[in-house]
């Protein structure tokens, strides 16, 4: 490894696979920063089959984790139960204001294709 190389393993960014994520709270709840934001409403999906119940379904409105606060410790990432979150190896992410340090959903599934398969 020279100078400039980073570990595939490095802590860089949180990578959001939102389509995983069921706004089921726990990575917000557990986050000793309180650095992520999560919005959401609930639908009903009609029943599956003849006779069955609707579904109550939440849907994701918004997910965004301020880089400003975050002290990258990886309590979201274990936490979720929907492989929703992943380490991203990425560092470079510089801002040129405070406020451009959070990164809403579609910023933070833009980091997805950079992590590393989970056998390496």
């Amino acid at each position: 490894m020279s100078g400039g190389d980073v570990p595939a393993r490095s802590r860089g960014v949180i990578a959001l696979v939102a389509d995983n994520c069921t706004s089921c709270m726990l990575c917000a709840r557990e986050c000793p920063d309180w650095c992520i934001y999560i919005d959401s409403h609930k639908e009903t999906t009609p029943a599956q089959a003849e006779g069955g119940r609707p579904r109550t379904v939440n849907v994701l409105d918004r997910f965004a984790i301020d880089y400003s606060l975050c002290m990258y410790c990886g309590i979201c990432v274990e936490v979720c139960p929907y492989d929703a979150l992943f380490w991203s190896p990425e560092y470079s992410y510089a801002a040129t204001g405070i406020a451009e340090l959070t990164q809403e959903r579609d910023a933070l599934g833009e980091w997805l294709p950079s992590v590393p398969d989970s056998d390496a």
